[in-house]
């Protein structure tokens, strides 16, 4: 049985028939299930091959799927918290799961259709959009199950862990599309366009373990419409109450700011290697699983690190990490030196990412996790069209994605200076 514990909410969560070590494995290989979409068509394929092949031009095609990104974003700020209310409230949180996870095959089966041909242009971003959407969605769903699965003290073990997971599954994905680029034939992108169905076949595959072994949040019989409503209503309390909870507020805002940037950096980071440093499709995949490794190996080991010296901290280790490393890409001409310093960047990916997940957890007052998972979403993604539209932008208009890139680091410096008003609970109080 996976038992509950003061730290799990035991109003919402039940109990689980399968050992606890199987049920965070089921959990975390979710992350493996879902994380090729984001590796294979919004990073380092698809992106790529829309760009180079598809779109008119290279650096029009980078700001297109930029300014696609940012309009996604914005989708996803609107839905967020009528999502997150459902979770809150109907409980159904691994059917939201499912209809999300559906969706997201289903886009990345229709890119075998997309040929290199600019008539595909608008369907491309549209699917691909949608495919989006529904993913950030159904991890909204996904991270309220959390509390389920990890009491307080294994929280950022567990996190991190999952978010591994997800590095993991990207790496043995990519290799699979490496394999699949070199034997498919090469007429009109075959080999390219096959690596969409290959992500929608690795998610059907390992998705399921989820819905059979993770508890789901117990079902309370209201009516979708009248679970929103309410949610609504009390999302609009929150807000306005939120200066009775001020770390929480400011762990909004300062997540919101410095998610952004991360979120641009990995939506863009395919096509600045391709476009600044001409990388190939396989440079691209082996690019791909090398940053995935790297990103992997620093969320498993952050991972330990988030649970000795808290969330915050590690966090604020991670952002800094990414500014240095990031802020030397910009300025590197050197693909081999290139290489490295983008490796060592993703060693701080991860770890800021899930991280912000067990924080986001600690801060969450009782019974409102799924809530509190909305706001993330929803503040996460309230300004999340702002970091593409600015590498769109600015490499449209200076035809320099160097300084596109330049302009995110910005965004993480940004959102480490607010980081600092959070006092994380049970640590010592931030330095004003």
């Amino acid at each position: 049985m996976l038992p509950l514990t003061a730290d799990a909410d035991a109003r919402t969560i039940p109990d689980s028939a399968a050992p606890r070590a199987l049920v965070t494995a089921a959990w975390c290989l979710f992350d493996w299930a879902i994380s090729p979409f984001p590796t294979i068509v919004s990073t380092f394929i698809i992106s790529n091959y829309f760009a180079k092949a598809i779109a008119p031009d290279p650096t029009i095609g980078s700001a297109q799927w930029s300014f696609m990104i940012a309009i996604a974003g914005i989708v996803i700020a609107l839905l967020s918290p009528p999502m997150g209310a459902i979770a809150d409230r109907m409980g159904h949180a691994k059917r939201g799961i499912a209809i999300s996870l559906s969706i997201v095959i289903l886009a990345a089966g229709l890119l075998w259709f997309a040929k290199p041909e600019p008539f595909f242009s608008l369907p491309v971003l549209i699917v691909s959009g949608a495919g989006i959407v529904a993913m950030e969605l159904g991890l909204l769903f996904y991270n309220a199950l959390l509390p389920g699965i990890a009491p307080t003290h294994r929280l950022g073990r567990i996190s991190g862990w999952g978010w591994a997971s997800g590095y993991a599954g990207g790496i043995v994905c990519l290799a699979a599309a490496l394999g699949l680029m070199a034997i498919m034939p090469h007429g009109h992108a075959a080999n390219i366009r096959a690596t969409g169905p290959l992500a929608a076949v690795w998610a059907a595959v390992f998705g399921w373990p989820l819905f059979i072994l993770v508890p789901d949040i117990r079902k309370t019989g209201l009516k979708a419409t009248t679970a929103v409503h309410q949610g609504l209503i009390d999302l609009r309390h929150t807000f306005a109450n939120l200066r009775k909870t001020p770390q929480l507020a400011w762990f909004l805002v300062a997540q919101a700011i410095y998610r952004d940037g991360i979120t641009t950096l990995l939506a863009v980071g395919g096509l600045y290697a391709g476009g600044t440093f001409g990388l190939g499709f396989n440079e691209l995949v082996i690019f791909g699983i090398g940053l995935n490794v790297t990103a992997g190996l620093g969320a498993a080991a952050f991972a330990w690190l988030d649970d000795w010296i808290g969330s915050k901290t590690t966090i604020m280790l991670s952002i800094t990490g990414l500014i240095i490393f990031g802020l030397g890409i910009v300025l590197a001409h050197d693909k081999i030196l290139f290489f490295g310093l983008a490796l060592a960047l993703g060693v701080f990916i991860g770890p800021a990412q899930a991280s912000s997940r067990s924080l986001a957890v600690r801060l969450a007052p009782e019974g409102q996790v799924g809530k509190v998972f909305g706001l993330y979403a929803l503040t996460g993604r309230a300004v999340s069209f702002v970091g593409p539209t600015i590498f769109g932008w600015i490499t449209a208009t200076t035809h320099s994605q160097r300084a596109g890139l330049g302009a995110i680091m910005v965004l993480l410096l940004a959102g480490l200076g607010v980081l600092t008003k959070v006092r994380e609970p049970g640590r010592q109080p931030a330095e004003t």
